[in-house]
């Protein structure tokens, strides 16, 4: 990799030139990384929802030409001037948000939403100087949340690579970068569900199984799954689900459906779908006295949350989580080695695999619907 170190890399990249259209695989120039930023080889990466969501660009700004991609894995190539923490070598995973271990919520032990690093979706360039890394013939194609991982080489902030053991799979353990972490965490780290407790897991995505199995793992007696896809179901025995809730199987609220089915509520409540009404009966059916709901999924932005206030009085809590409590660059490592552990369980979460010059065939799978997780090798 030496040979590469201050030098301008050309590769292979899956560019998105337009919104919805599909993905052209280009020759790309990679800069080399400026300060606090490491140059990155990708060697698999995942296509997550939210990778589409943006493709698409029916709600948002759109910023195109881009390289999308931020579930992924990788070995550092080089690093600019200032990085201390990593070396050529070293095997990492990029994430969507960072640590910079500065500011107040890196400092506290309550937070990981970054102020430097946090996740932002309309920048397209590099906290540095304000530029992409990315060009081909002069032109900038822009970054992807800091991570622009549908590239075999990247450049990514330091603060948003999370170093891990190099004996880990990566092409398994790329898949922690995003939502299966962002739902393991919101029930281990913030539902913290005692053991022989009883959860219910609104909806059932990638993200919904990944809080189910954060429940298995807490010793969950009873994980109740909710959605309006029965044929979700079936899968979601896989990763410790016991019994299923099918909302419009019903003439009346789920949230009073899953009150008489446990006797008062459930324990633990953790919402991952992003509708309004999911969050509320979310809320609504758990457990007075002790009962606690977290909401994951992202709302429109003209949502409101309705709910009587005394359902607070009566000692329910609300709490909301993003990426799953968890920091980037200092937990990301223990959540590998919860793999490495068998603690975890990452290879049911892989449906489907294909390799870069297919990455569109991953697009097909995810908005049809059959796929958890694709993941992409850039070798192949």
């Amino acid at each position: 990799m030496s040979s590469t170190v201050g030098k301008v890399i050309r590769c292979k990249a899956a560019v998105a030139w337009e919104a919805g259209k599909p993905l052209v695989i280009e020759q790309v120039e990679v800069a080399p990384p400026q300060a606090m930023e490491v140059r990155v080889k990708i060697l698999i990466t995942a296509l997550c929802h939210t990778d589409v969501y943006f493709w698409e660009a029916k709600g948002q700004t759109p910023v195109f030409p881009r390289i999308f991609g931020h579930e992924a894995a990788g070995i550092v190539e080089s690093v600019g001037k200032g990085v201390t923490e990593l070396k050529p070598g070293d095997h990492v995973l990029p994430v969507f948000t960072g640590e910079c271990k500065e500011c107040r919520h890196c400092k506290s032990e309550e937070s990981n939403m970054c102020d430097l690093l946090r996740i932002n979706t309309d920048r397209g360039v590099m906290l540095n100087d304000g530029k992409s890394r990315f060009s081909i013939n002069g032109k900038p194609i822009y970054h992807f949340v800091g991570t622009s991982t549908f590239s075999e080489y990247t450049v990514v902030h330091v603060g948003c690579l999370a170093k891990i053991n190099p004996a880990a799979p990566l092409d398994k353990v790329c898949i922690l970068s995003c939502g299966i972490s962002t739902g393991l965490g919101a029930t281990l780290n913030v539902a913290k569900p005692p053991k022989g407790s009883s959860v219910a897991i609104f909806g059932l995505g990638a993200v919904g199984l990944a809080a189910a199995e954060g429940a298995r793992i807490a010793g969950a007696s009873r994980i109740i799954g909710v959605d309006l896809n029965p044929n979700r179901f079936h899968q979601a025995k896989k990763f410790g689900v016991t019994e299923f809730v099918n909302p419009k199987d019903y003439d009346k609220p789920v949230q009073e459906v899953l009150a008489e089915m446990t006797g008062g509520g459930v324990d633990r409540s953790v919402e991952c779908t992003g509708s309004i009404n999911a969050m509320i009966s979310a809320f609504e059916c758990v457990h007075d006295g002790w009962g606690v709901a977290v909401l994951v999924g992202v709302p429109n932005k003209d949502d409101a949350f309705k709910t009587h206030p005394m359902n607070f009085l009566n000692e329910k809590t609300l709490k909301g989580t993003f990426f799953g409590n968890y920091k980037p660059r200092t937990d990301l490592p223990n959540v590998v080695e919860m793999y490495m552990r068998k603690e975890l369980e990452l290879e049911k979460f892989i449906t489907h695999e294909v390799c870069l010059s297919e990455i569109n065939k991953a697009f097909e799978l995810m908005l049809q619907g059959d796929s958890l997780r694709c993941i992409i090798r850039m070798d192949a």
